[in-house]
């Protein structure tokens, strides 16, 4: 069996040591030869990369690892790159969150206001870190998850529009597949589903077990009448409780399909401002949660010198799913995964350069999307509108217009009144002047 060079961008994301967990669990279906962990910030990454020396030690002992802050370290003869990169860290996120709160509106780091200022700032680096992998490893997958990952994947279809190699991907779905294995007593990796929408703005309108059996009618069922909880919801902060609390009453409203968690944003945007603290945001939260959690954690490990007495806690599907998408294309195993991909008629009453969300086979020579055909008019209305903000917002980046930034903001549910549009914009424009382009 074929060994693989990987490199992971963002190696001093708290994530990392899942993923790593994750590639020593999965060694014998994935195996690696080589890996890299490439990060800008060597002092988080030190941490991390410490910490796999001891697991990597104990786990995979014959792995051929380093960290590095060294493009050509980092990315000379790789098969895989998996990019988990956030542009501006958590100091970012927190005013992507508050700016807009602070004005009475949605502040969330993927949706909304926040969710534009997150994606324009993604943008540079992501394309700049796709023109360095395709200089050292013209023929690498690239896996991203770098978020806000329908912007993100806009961008990079129009600036690598024969580039077939890049793949972006999101756990959420595979999050509330868990979840519903959960509350149906069942495993999630028996289910076919059926999916359709955009990043962070989708809906299951199937889920088939593996005799064929359609499984949403009874999940909406249960949903009403015991609410929805993650998988991992031991495991979970009080705000994603939260946020999976309100499908049940996404599901009361509108009942024909099980809706992704953060469609409550742009379906209940007053509410949901009103449940926010404009204070004391996700970012903070995971600050002081997290991110505490997993460097005191690693720096337990390192101190120790073994990984015996570990007691870190990690996302299995977001670990699982990158390793797993991986190998259905290294191996041309064909399996079902819900991805990002060019519409192309996926979605029949959409545009074809729609960058959409759903199911797709995935083999050797990429995804090939299984189509959804027409969607009804709500959905489509919805879509449609969404679709139009994230394309003005790449407009935007790209001709550095400041009116394709206001058409995009004014657009967008959770704001639609051009004056609060106006407003956020310059305050999010002062906030990433580093960051972004300078519009006319």
């Amino acid at each position: 069996m074929k060994k693989f060079n990987v490199t992971l961008v963002g190696g001093g994301s708290t994530w990392t040591p899942g993923l790593l967990q994750t590639l020593c669990k999965l060694k014998e279906r994935f195996p690696l030869n080589k890996l890299v962990l490439f990060d800008i910030n060597e002092e988080r990454q030190a941490v991390i990369g410490e910490f796999a020396k001891v697991l990597f030690k104990e786990e995979y002992p014959e792995l051929d690892f380093k960290y590095t802050t060294k493009i050509e370290e980092a990315y000379n003869e790789v098969d895989f790159v998996f990019m988990q990169m956030r542009t501006g860290g958590y100091e970012m996120r927190e005013k992507d969150e508050k700016i807009p709160l602070s004005m009475g509106l949605i502040g969330q780091e993927t949706c909304g206001a926040g969710g534009f200022a997150y994606g324009l700032r993604s943008i540079r680096d992501m394309i700049d870190t796709v023109n360095d992998i395709r200089y050292y490893s013209k023929d690498a997958w690239i896996l991203n998850y770098t978020n806000p990952a329908a912007i993100v994947a806009e961008a990079l279809r129009r600036e690598f529009p024969e580039d077939k190699r890049i793949l972006n991907i999101c756990d959420q779905p595979v999050n509330l597949l868990r979840s519903y294995g959960r509350i149906l007593g069942r495993d999630s990796k028996d289910f076919e589903p059926v999916y359709f929408g955009l990043n962070h703005f989708g809906w299951f309108t199937n889920l088939y077990d593996s005799e064929g059996n359609d499984l949403v009618p009874e999940l909406k069922s249960l949903i009403k009448e015991r609410g929805f909880l993650p998988v991992d919801a031991e495991q979970r902060d009080q705000s994603w409780l939260d946020t999976y609390g309100m499908v049940k009453n996404m599901c009361d409203d509108f009942s024909d399909y099980l809706p992704n968690t953060y469609l409550q944003y742009y379906l209940y945007p007053d509410y949901k401002v009103k449940k926010l603290n404009p204070d004391y945001t996700r970012a903070n939260e995971v600050m002081d949660g997290r991110e505490k959690r997993v460097f005191e954690e690693c720096k337990k490990v390192i101190e120790r010198g073994t990984m015996e007495g570990c007691e870190m806690v990690h996302n299995d599907a977001h670990s699982e799913f990158m390793i797993q998408v991986a190998e259905s294309i290294a191996y041309n195993q064909g399996k079902i995964f819900i991805v990002i991909v060019e519409n192309n008629g996926a979605i029949s009453n959409i545009q074809d350069d729609a960058m959409v969300e759903v199911a797709a086979v995935l083999t050797a020579n990429g995804p090939r999307a299984l189509r959804v055909g027409k969607i009804g008019t709500f959905y489509k209305g919805l879509i449609e509108a969404q679709l139009a903000y994230e394309k003005l917002a790449v407009d935007a980046y790209f001709e550095k217009s400041y009116e394709k930034a206001l058409q995009a903001l004014t657009l967008n549910r959770t704001i639609v009144d051009a004056y609060k549009a106006r407003k956020v914009l310059d305050e999010l424009i002062e906030a990433n002047k580093e960051y972004w382009p300078e519009f006319k």
